[in-house]
């Protein structure tokens, strides 16, 4: 029996070392990303829903198997605590001070690698995974130990560093430090530069690889955000709702809307406090967005209208964004498909106009491209599949998507063929997205292939068709 398991021989369930130092579990705690926490535990351990409830308490079997499958999540800070508390999760781990069973202080920093996985403290020395010593890189004269001491008073803030310009260190090791003193203008671009290679990497790695940067990065932001002066203070909030926005946008990915619809609203709020009204009518378009995953055409329709106010001070891209999302909303509702092509031929001819050096960086992903891909899905919904589906395919074939959206796109496209009456090239595409979702962990893809399955479902019988529905059930 390990250390651990010897200071909580009172509790009824505590999961093996081996599971808790996983990849798989080091990333789901480190995004807390409580269905796929309870999945492992489900799985790999062999407990059942009934033991798992009990271990946490006051809670149900049924609720952890709606955890499981996605229906329900958890957010409140006391069930946090009674989850880490019921399996035996570290506090560090999943965001939390150190629990009562971990023990005396003392030892904190010998395992700090398990919960970054890019710092290693050994013999009260930071290092990186390259095994250069913290101490090499800081200033002339300086020593590894207030980096150290830094990066644990952050906590999962520290995993923000991932990254980082070796140069940059010092600097960021100060401000964790002394926030009021340190934290300024280079330091809040360098937020802004690591949210950055978080929105690259979600594009090529999935949203699960990002989440952990992403999270941290917040984490870091609203804690230091209290020690700062008000000046800094509304620039540090702007940089934070941008990436509560992004934070938002992964969770969709993964099928969590009610985690979503809280970093939405953070982005809202911290926008507000920023006085930054581009981003507060920008998070209307990504409401309206969202309402799309609820099928809820009269929501899409409003919050894409109300985004159009001229209050908010929108670049012109993000104009045309929403003029596109208002023409999916009426689609929606049945309006006639003359409408819609008004709609969607004003929006293109906005973004034609849209200056390339906007000063607001807001939806400079809004391009042709992302346009003709949303005009596609657009069709889909006036009733012209067929067209959606051409349209689909050329803009796939341009090369210009990345992985994962390669993958979502394709399943849209699936879905297109499926109801234009083409089962057997719907099924091909719909293979090929599957094997995509699959190595992205895009939950919200494998929605959509879902829906694919049930349009092809009197076709099942054709071979091409069961070799989708069996790369469904692969993924």
């Amino acid at each position: 029996m390990d250390e651990r398991e010897t200071r909580r021989s009172g509790y009824p369930l505590t999961i093996p070392d081996t599971l808790l130092q996983s990849e798989a579990m080091q990333q789901a705690c480190f995004a807390r990303d409580f269905r796929e926490i309870f999945r492992l535990v489900n799985r790999r351990t062999g407990s059942s829903h009934a033991a798992m409830a009990a271990a946490i308490g006051k809670m149900t079997s049924s609720r952890v198997s709606d955890i499981i499958r996605g229906v329900r999540g958890i957010r409140g800070r006391a069930v946090i605590e009674r989850v880490a508390d019921g399996f035996g999760i570290p506090g560090e781990m999943i965001g939390l001070p150190r629990r009562p069973w971990e023990g005396s202080p003392e030892n904190i920093g010998e395992t700090t690698d398990a919960c970054t996985g890019v710092w290693t403290v050994v013999d009260s020395e930071v290092k990186p995974q390259d095994g250069t010593s913290a101490a090499a890189l800081d200033a002339p004269g300086a020593t590894a130990l207030p980096f150290r001491r830094a990066l644990l008073k952050g906590g999962i803030a520290a995993a923000a560093m991932t990254g980082a310009d070796l140069e940059e260190v010092p600097q960021v090791a100060a401000a964790l430090e002394d926030a009021h003193r340190y934290l300024d203008g280079p330091l809040i671009d360098f937020f802004r530069k690591q949210l950055e290679v978080a929105k690259h990497d979600d594009g090529a790695l999935g949203s699960r690889k990002s989440l952990p940067l992403v999270l941290g990065l917040l984490n870091a932001m609203g804690q230091w955000a209290r020690d700062v002066k008000p000046t800094v203070r509304r620039e540090l909030l702007s940089v934070g709702a941008d990436g509560a926005e992004f934070a938002g946008w992964l969770y969709r990915d993964i099928q969590q809307p009610a985690t979503a619809v809280f970093w939405y609203n953070q982005a809202v709020e911290w926008a507000q406090e920023a006085n930054d009204p581009a981003m507060q009518g920008y998070m209307l378009l990504k409401k309206s967005q969202m309402a799309y995953d609820d099928g809820d055409a009269g929501r899409i329709l409003t919050l894409a209208q109300a985004g159009q106010h001229e209050r908010w001070q929108l670049p012109a891209r993000v104009q045309a964004e929403l003029l596109q999302q208002e023409a999916l909303g009426c689609a929606m509702i049945g309006e006639p498909f003359s409408l819609v092509e008004q709609k969607l031929g004003t929006a293109c001819e906005l973004l034609a106009h849209a200056a390339d050096t906007e000063p607001s960086d807001l939806g400079a992903y809004f391009n042709e491209h992302t346009l003709l891909l949303r005009n596609a899905v657009t069709y889909t919904e006036a009733g012209k599949p067929g067209l959606a589906a051409d349209l689909f395919g050329k803009i796939i074939s341009a090369g210009a998507l990345s992985r994962r959206d390669v993958g979502f796109f394709n399943a849209r496209r699936s879905a297109a063929l499926a109801l234009s009456g083409e089962p057997d090239e719907a099924a091909r595409i719909g293979s090929a997205s599957a094997k995509v979702a699959r190595a992205m962990k895009s939950e919200r893809t494998m929605r959509v292939l879902d829906e694919v399955a049930q349009t092809l479902s009197r076709w099942r019988s054709r071979p091409v068709v069961r070799e989708f529905r069996e790369a469904l059930r692969a993924a």
